[in-house]
């Protein structure tokens, strides 16, 4: 019988999306089949320190912010099971690594699962390490994962490839805190009420809000700032959120778009996460024409910023003018069990583990090609 394929799931890390990444990263432990995969459980805690083995994940959960997990408490939230959690023998041990070590995990593996969300983690400089170290992993290389968190150089490379995009600006951190009210000023004369402010690089609705009024847009602002040193302010409109999952490499496939009715106001990290009363609808209630519409922009996006592996792909749909615009592109989407890339899938025939095979069997076709 031939050998397992070593596979080293990778999760937490230092973003303000660690606890997203605990959960998503327990949905592969899970579902990965292990007649064909021996699994390294490999966390980075929010210090940075490295842990591999079966004591990785309870570690970092112990360690979690019960605030942003589902259950209100860390044990409540995620229950481990040993089964859950099997260690390659060539593992380091579960106390954990040094900063020099980390050749050492990587070296145990064929191919890295990096279930990591946000900056220093899904933003290249973990893909980075990778290519470094001559390890195949899941998802998209250094470049489309470092444009795809960023959300202005996302929008700009989206603009090149002539998509259609709402009205946004950009605005530095320093600036907005030397002199606030005339960056205030000069994003009123750019945009109108309602806006939507980001921090250009985080996802997971981390740092995002809605302003309505100069004082919710100061607010927000000030939110996002805390994030990052570079904001994104764009134009909101009366939209539904429509959503679409693609898998490959060169040639990409679409799955069934879904629609996404948050809970709150719109789709923050509460209704995400937390709430657990927004509606999931797939397929979306669209007609065919539109759907094939959104499946097209979608791998022209996921092309656009050289995209492999997986991205899920955002887009606004003006209920008012029907316009079609897109929002973002999501390269290391949410694994949760509310997670709108997996179900896509699923309705589009393609089974949670079956997603997983594929993603990995793509990681290898494109390590071998290189």
């Amino acid at each position: 019988m031939a050998d397992k394929i070593r596979v080293g799931v990778l999760f937490g890390g230092q973003s303000g999306e660690h606890e997203v990444s605990l959960i998503s990263a327990q949905a592969v432990l899970e579902n990965l089949d292990r007649s064909t995969y021996e699994v390294v459980p490999i966390g980075i805690t929010k210090q940075g320190r490295w842990l591999a083995g079966a004591g990785a994940m309870p570690a970092l959960v112990a360690a979690a912010d019960p605030l942003k997990l589902p259950g209100g408490t860390a044990s409540e939230a995620l229950e481990v099971s040993d089964d859950a959690l099997v260690t390659h023998e060539s593992a380091v041990e579960a106390s954990g690594l040094a900063a020099d070590s980390h050749s050492s995990v990587l070296g145990a593996v064929d191919v890295i699962f990096p279930v990591l969300h946000g900056p220093m983690g899904e933003d290249g400089t973990i893909q980075g390490l990778m290519e470094l170290a001559g390890v195949a992993y899941v998802g998209c290389g250094v470049l489309a994962s470092a444009v795809g968190l960023d959300k202005a150089m996302m929008k700009a490379a989206f603009a090149a490839a002539g998509l259609p995009l709402l009205p946004w600006l950009l605005v530095q951190r320093a600036d907005w805190r030397k002199h606030p009210t005339d960056v205030a000023g000069q994003i009123e004369a750019h945009l109108h009420y309602p806006m939507f402010i980001k921090p250009a690089n985080m996802g997971s609705s981390v740092g995002i809000t809605k302003a309505t009024d100069r004082a919710t847009l100061m607010q927000g602002l000030t939110e996002a700032a805390r994030y990052d040193r570079r904001i994104v302010i764009e134009q909101g409109i009366n939209a539904r959120e429509i959503e679409i999952s693609v898998l490959g490499n060169d040639e990409v496939a679409a799955s069934v778009p879904g629609e996404v009715v948050p809970s709150n106001e719109w789709y923050d990290y509460e209704a995400k996460y937390l709430g657990g009363e927004s509606q999931i609808l797939i397929p979306a209630p669209i007609d065919a024409a539109l759907a094939e519409q959104v499946r097209e922009l979608a791998i022209h996006a996921f092309k656009a910023i050289d995209g492999s592996g997986l991205a899920r792909v955002d887009f606004l749909l003006d209920k008012d003018s029907g316009a079609l615009y897109l929002n973002e592109a999501n390269t290391m989407p949410g694994f949760t069990s509310v997670s709108m890339y997996a179900k896509m899938w699923a309705a589009s025939g393609l089974s949670y583990s079956q997603l997983l095979d594929r993603l990995i069997e793509l990681a290898l076709e494109r390590h071998s090609e290189q």
